[in-house]
């Protein structure tokens, strides 16, 4: 049983003084049989009283403000969680049966929010190569799988050239992104061939191999398997989901399980800064990763109009390319 001890620092930085500041954060981490958080400290800017609630998903939410004029704001939680391993499906029904499952299920909750397709250009295009008839033939968990694998290798992990406004048909057309992006095609992939799907937030902790996500919060995607239950797949890292990933939160989408977020009365430019770090019980610390008390912190490119629209930036920059290839 892995025992991690994560460090998340998020800070919020601003040129002048602000007030009145109302925040949500959904940093603790998800107790059920597979994962024991053993200690939790959380210590914020102004020490504000947080208030804790639980949403429709069962995620565990805490609101807070701080009405005092501040030209920062530090969020820092430190969690030690142990994961335990978990048995894989063993696919001892039939495929008609495990299929014949989701159709019975389909329009009882909670998989009815987990099987509402997104509204976006590209879902024709989508459902060419999430093709229920051809994934029907198999069995839901290796065509869970074979969609995890297909995203992993249509998909380029490049860091900066999306953001958390970025939509699914901006990632289709680029084919590329980060572990947000990836997770929210798979989901989309999945409830195309009515295999409930629902997005997770969380870290991924491995000590002694590199992958993808480290040093930041990281997002995969959990399937529903007939007479099996819930199962993780990390399409960014093409594996099944064990006791590497700690989770923070569930839900269809980013939205529902963003880490931080809030308004404040003020200047409407703003930094962001967020790093991660992750040790264990022997002192060491992931790879790639800076000591705990020295998290690494990732700054926005801004616009001049104010936004941080990455993916434009991206697409001007090829087009630019192109152009100088063609003289």
């Amino acid at each position: 049983m892995p025992r991690f001890i994560i460090h998340h620092v998020t800070k919020y930085t601003y040129p002048e003084p602000v007030r009145d500041s109302a925040n949500q954060i959904i940093l603790f981490p998800i107790r059920d049989e597979y994962q024991d958080v053993l200690s939790h400290q959380l210590i914020i800017t102004g020490e504000p009283n947080v208030e804790k609630y639980r949403d429709y998903y069962g995620n565990e939410i805490g609101t807070f403000m701080n009405i005092d004029l501040h030209k920062e704001l530090r969020i820092d939680s430190t969690k030690t969680i142990v994961t335990k391993e978990r048995a894989l499906p063993t696919g001892t029904e039939t495929i008609e049966e495990q299929w014949g499952h989701l159709n019975q299920i389909k329009n009882v909750v909670p998989f009815i929010d987990f099987l509402l397709p997104e509204l976006f250009e590209a879902i024709d295009e989508v459902k060419k190569t999430a093709n229920v008839d051809l994934y029907k033939s198999m069995s839901v968990f290796d065509a869970a799988q074979e969609l995890n694998k297909y995203v992993y290798k249509n998909f380029q992990y490049i860091k900066g050239i999306t953001n958390t406004q970025t939509t699914i048909d901006e990632v289709w057309k680029l084919k590329a992104g980060v572990c947000q992006d990836f997770a929210h095609i798979l989901s989309v992939m999945l409830r195309l061939i009515n295999i409930p799907a629902r997005y997770v937030s969380g870290y991924v902790c491995p000590k002694d191999k590199d992958l993808r996500g480290q040093g930041a919060t990281h997002a995969w995607v959990e399937a529903y398997i007939p007479f099996y239950g819930w199962i993780g797949l990390d399409p960014t890292n093409n594996c099944v989901v064990n006791d590497l990933h700690v989770r923070l939160a569930i839900g269809r989408n980013f939205s529902d399980c963003s880490p931080v977020k809030g308004t404040y009365k003020g200047s409407a430019k703003q930094s962001l800064e967020v790093g991660v770090s992750v040790s264990y019980e022997d002192g060491a610390v992931s790879k790639n990763v800076n000591p705990i008390l020295e998290p690494q912190y990732i700054t926005p490119v801004t616009e001049p109009d104010g936004t941080n629209n990455s993916y434009r930036r991206y697409t001007d920059m090829m087009k630019v390319q192109q152009q100088q290839q063609q003289q």
